[in-house]
């Protein structure tokens, strides 16, 4: 509603926040770059302090902090949060969610366990994700950061969260916010029976977003059969369409709550959306839906990657421009006396004493070391959780790699070395995450022992187009 640059009066939209909070909906999501969403709510919550929604529970405020990635000190995370509590007038954000660009960008875990901090100081409540994927999500929990919910894209036309992420989630006492539950409003009424827009013809973000998810998973077609199934259900419960969608979402059980796209001031549906509470869907109702679902495919890979790899399923479209600009986590070198040489380092001092580096670059070849989940000065990360290990792993190499102008596509060999053999098959599957349709050469092996408290070691080699 900003995007114009003219801001919205705190003061009025406040009004409007008001009157969904006395109508029962008394939990807000925004984030540190959604307008002036903080301002607004801080303003509603200072009312509410005052009185003017007497006999009520304060209104819970979720934020998230979604920075470019850097160095993420104690300094630089407390700035954020402290951004953001300034804004919404509190002392204590209720749940502060952490988004993160690209995880080859290492300092997300150290951004993470500086929430905790902030969390074991009382200015942050509960903490949060936006848009993880089961791996990083593993990562974490294994690591033990504190993590209460994920917000993930979750809806008929998009159920990557029903899969993996769901089953961790429920095995970790980890719950899902669903966005994108009405696809920007595609998944109504005003949309069944309608010839298809083109991409040029709408102007709303949202609707952008939403209607590259249609193309993926069928095309106009197939969304119009899943809304002719939801309109029979509705009809039977006597509901809208919309809720019909947003309730198919709730009943899954890693859900705890959806989340409701609201235009302040110029569209509201509360009576309708309460509605959502009055009914249940049965087993004929699911065989409906199903049957709609079974002419789609399923979106491409996990929670959030539209946000980090093709397809990139966004109102922008292709993000890859975007992506390419954030800073890298590793730099190289040119090797002294050796021109057609380049070099990374870390920074761990094994590499000056031992005499090696992270990555060597010798024309067109680039050599990875063998790699271990080590973060910041001998730490390792997820210990005793060897998939986990693996992830963070893959994402060091995958830096290594990128400061030489490589990606993990490029890779054309790994050696794997366990510590067990037993880890062999949760080893595997989370390499198969990363190369499942790079297929490098791959060889596995079982170590007698590991250097350090580490399950696994990864070293690669990868090959530049000429």
């Amino acid at each position: 509603m900003e995007r114009g640059g003219t801001l919205l009066d705190p003061q009025v939209a406040s009004d409007n926040l008001l009157d969904y909070a006395r109508a029962g909906f008394d939990t807000f999501d925004m984030a540190d770059h959604y307008g002036s969403a903080e301002v607004i709510t801080g303003r509603m919550l200072s009312r509410v302090r005052a009185g003017e929604q007497a006999g009520s529970n304060r209104p819970v405020a979720f934020t998230k902090w979604c920075p470019t990635p850097g160095p993420m000190t104690i300094d630089v995370v407390r700035d954020g949060v402290k951004r953001s509590l300034d804004r919404m007038q509190l002392d204590c954000i209720d749940l502060m969610q952490f988004h993160w660009w690209s995880f080859e960008h290492l300092a997300w875990l150290d951004a993470l366990k500086c929430l905790a901090e902030l969390r074991d100081e009382g200015l942050i409540r509960h903490i949060g994700l936006t848009n993880f994927d089961t791996a990083h999500l593993r990562v974490l929990v294994k690591h033990g950061i504190p993590i209460a919910t994920n917000q993930v894209c979750f809806s008929l036309l998009d159920r990557r969260a029903a899969g993996d992420m769901s089953a961790f989630c429920l095995d970790h006492g980890v719950r899902l916010l669903a966005y994108g539950t009405l696809a920007g409003g595609l998944m109504s009424e005003k949309w069944l029976g309608v010839p298809e827009p083109g991409i040029d013809d709408i102007a709303d973000w949202s609707k952008m977003k939403y209607k590259r998810f249609v193309d993926s998973v069928g095309g106009w077609q197939a969304l119009q059969a899943i809304l002719v199934a939801l309109r029979d259900v509705a009809a039977k419960h006597q509901v809208s369409l919309p809720n019909v969608a947003t309730r198919w979402v709730l009943e899954h059980p890693a859900v705890a709550a959806t989340i409701v796209g609201a235009r302040l001031g110029e569209r509201e549906h509360r009576a309708d959306n309460l509605k959502i509470f009055d009914f249940q869907l049965d087993e004929e109702d699911r065989s409906s839906i199903n049957g709609a679902l079974a002419h789609t495919r399923m979106l491409a890979g996990d929670c959030g990657d539209e946000y980090r790899k093709p397809p990139f399923l966004t109102a922008s479209g292709d993000l890859s421009h975007h992506l390419d600009s954030m800073p890298k986590y590793y730099s190289a070198e040119p090797v002294p006396g050796r021109p057609n040489r380049r070099r990374v380092s870390s920074g761990s001092h094994w590499e000056p004493l031992a005499g090696y580096s992270r990555a060597v670059q010798v024309g067109n070849r680039i050599l990875v070391s063998g790699t271990t989940a080590t973060n910041g000065t001998g730490e390792v990360v997820a210990p005793g959780d060897p998939a986990a290990q693996t992830a963070f792993i893959l994402d060091k190499i995958a830096a290594s790699l990128s400061a030489l102008g490589a990606t993990l596509e490029d890779v054309v060999r790994t050696r794997v070395f366990l510590a067990n053999q037993d880890d062999c098959e949760a080893v595997s599957r989370m390499h198969g995450r990363y190369f499942g349709d790079i297929r490098p050469a791959n060889t596995l092996f079982e170590i007698g022992h590991l250097i350090g408290d580490y399950l696994v070691e990864i070293e690669c080699e990868a090959v530049l187009d000429a």
